[in-house]
């Protein structure tokens, strides 16, 4: 609740004012109601003293309803405004994670924490203020009605109360930690379904539909069989509740005809049986007062679960920060001073001392076998993960030091795996925060150095052409022309290409590797690549082995000096391909 703003604080105690005027007009019925009785049990009966009091009891219900549907009213606008603010705060969080946040959450989980989780919370604080405020002011507000009138009914009515309470108790210890459970599950649930859409392809393409069902009806089952067993629990509530009342009321009733019978004929029995109708009605409102709990209790242990999970994201602390923002010409000098990288949670270190340094203008390659820490190197200069030993630098300035958006904006980052956004060619080329600054001409000139051209101008509308979400509509050699285009459309002065040209084939490869080198000259740029053929006219190749730097030269030297890159090219290229 601590993050309703002030104009939800006004209302909220707003809301609690109008309870207060409802309940008083509810409890105000049976006074009315005893009354009437009374009149009606007199020798002479006064007409004009009943239609009062009966037009009095429809106006009271009348304004009750009145404020009822106001409170509905406010409260469904308190609770969509809080979910609104838990959900933007959610997403704002999730924005400054680090890779390491992210693999901490899964993806699954932190949807359903910004869907599932807060519709819970939504319904929670709508029901609250209807119900959960009310519950108590009325409870409280009729037993000081009743409190004298008589000990036995007294009595009777504080046993009812108990049975209730206990009853709740007992519930809520049983149910609570199924109501933990459920979300996880759902968690579980949202990734499977995630996953089998996502690789929906692989699934057809072996055959694995079976597998891929009987995988989801165990979440499923499991699911619904921890949402059965909390929900069969809570449905004991209901009939403790009828039992509750029907007895209380059935109570009331035999200790009233036992007291009235023993006063004899007489106004003491008119104004005890006066009495008793009013104390039945009063606590039918207490008894009711615990109804509304419970029906607010079957949603608070689920909303109570959803706001940890909640808190849990909003509360957590990026790994990766803003440094001081240290001021620096911007070169496009990048330096590994003795680097070491362990993976959060890892046993080992990824990285081992990896040092070397890029100047302005510079081509830098990095080549070795799969898994042996290429794209991590690339992963540290925009810190998606922060190095764990030694310093990454660039312009002489240890990344740490930079604001987060200052230090990317010097980087034009294409990632192993091509991602498009919904939208158009044009949103996808000219994306980020250097948005505004780009005209369509910008967009168009980059498509055209990204060897993406042909492609574009077939489709319709060519640079407004419609892509889908995740560029389903697109190839992946499409994908990742686009996602060069992206680069260069945003005029960086650091290049970084993860293992960027693999779904090219390789005239495209050189053709635009050809038009890279005209377009980024003056740049600094650094490459991640499988293949030998991609980064042979680079400056300098460092070649990783095991997380370590094997060799470092240009491509002839590392045939002479380095048996690592040695193996490496004669597995691609043929002895006289490599002039040996």
């Amino acid at each position: 609740m601590r993050y309703l703003r002030k104009k939800d604080w006004c209302l909220v105690g707003v809301c609690i004012l109008m309870v207060v005027a409802m309940v008083y007009l509810e409890l105000e019925i049976p006074g009315y109601m005893s009354g009437i009785t009374t009149q009606l049990n007199m020798p002479e009966t006064d007409m004009d003293a009943i239609y009062h009091d009966g037009g009095m009891m429809i106006l009271c219900a009348f304004g009750s309803l009145v404020i009822s549907i106001g409170i509905g009213f406010i409260a469904a606008y308190i609770a969509a405004s809080l979910a609104k603010t838990l959900r933007g705060l959610q997403y704002g969080k999730v924005q400054s994670f680090s890779s390491a946040e992210m693999n901490r959450f899964s993806t699954a989980s932190l949807i359903t924490r910004s869907t599932n989780d807060i519709t819970q919370i939504q319904m929670a604080t709508a029901m609250g203020l209807m119900i959960f405020i009310r519950a108590p002011i009325m409870a409280v507000w009729a037993v000081a009605k009743i409190a004298g009138k008589n000990w036995e009914w007294s009595m009777a009515t504080a046993v009812a109360v108990i049975v209730v309470l206990t009853t709740i108790g007992i519930l809520m210890v049983y149910v609570l930690p199924r109501f933990r459970r459920i979300q996880g599950l759902t968690d579980n649930i949202n990734r499977v379904t995630r996953e089998n859409l996502t690789g929906i392809r692989v699934v057809r393409a072996y055959n694995a539909e079976d597998y891929q069902e009987e995988k989801f009806g165990r979440a499923n089952d499991e699911l619904t069989d921890t949402n059965l067993s909390a929900n069969r629990a809570m449905t004991v509530m209901f009939p403790v509740m009828l039992l509750v009342m029907n007895g209380i009321t059935l109570a009331i009733y035999w200790i009233g005809a036992i007291l009235i019978k023993d006063a004899g004929a007489g106004l003491d029995a008119l104004n005890l049986f006066s009495d008793m109708v009013v104390f039945t009605s009063y606590a039918m409102q207490i008894i009711m007062s615990f109804v509304m709990m419970v029906m607010i209790l079957m949603i608070l242990p689920r909303a109570m679960v959803a706001s940890k999970r909640v808190q849990e994201v909003i509360d957590t602390e990026p790994s990766i920060t803003d440094g001081d923002g240290a001021e620096t010409s911007s070169t496009g000098i990048v330096e590994f001073r003795d680097v070491s990288f362990r993976y959060p949670g890892a046993n080992g270190d990824v990285l081992h001392n990896i040092s070397f340094k890029a100047e302005k203008g510079e081509t830098v390659a990095f080549i070795g076998a799969t898994g042996s820490g290429k794209s991590t190197i690339v992963d540290l200069i925009p810190r998606f993960y922060d190095a764990t030993g030694g310093q990454v630098l660039v312009d002489g300035v240890d990344v740490r030091e930079f604001g987060l958006k200052d230090l990317r904006s010097r980087i034009g980052y294409v990632p192993q795996k091509a991602f498009m956004f919904m939208g158009t060619v044009g949103s996808n080329v000219n994306y980020g925060d250097t948005a505004d600054s780009r005209t369509v001409e910008d967009v168009r000139r980059a498509i055209d150095i990204a060897q993406a051209t042909e492609f574009v101008s077939s489709m319709e509308n060519g640079v407004d052409g419609e892509v889908s979400q995740g560029g389903t509509n697109l190839s992946g050699g499409q994908k990742q022309r686009l996602s060069i285009a992206r680069a260069v459309c945003r005029k960086p002065e650091i290049y970084i290409f993860d293992d960027t040209f693999s779904a090219l084939d390789y005239r495209t490869d050189r053709t635009l590797r050809r038009r890279l080198r005209e377009e980024t000259a003056g740049t600094t740029t650094l490459i991640v690549a499988q293949r030998i053929g991609t980064i042979m006219d680079a400056d300098r190749i460092v070649v990783i082995k095991d997380g370590a730097v094997a060799g470092i030269g240009r491509h002839e030297e590392l045939l002479r000096s380095c048996q690592e890159y040695l193996d490496i090219a004669r597995s691609q290229m043929s002895e006289r391909e490599l002039g040996l």
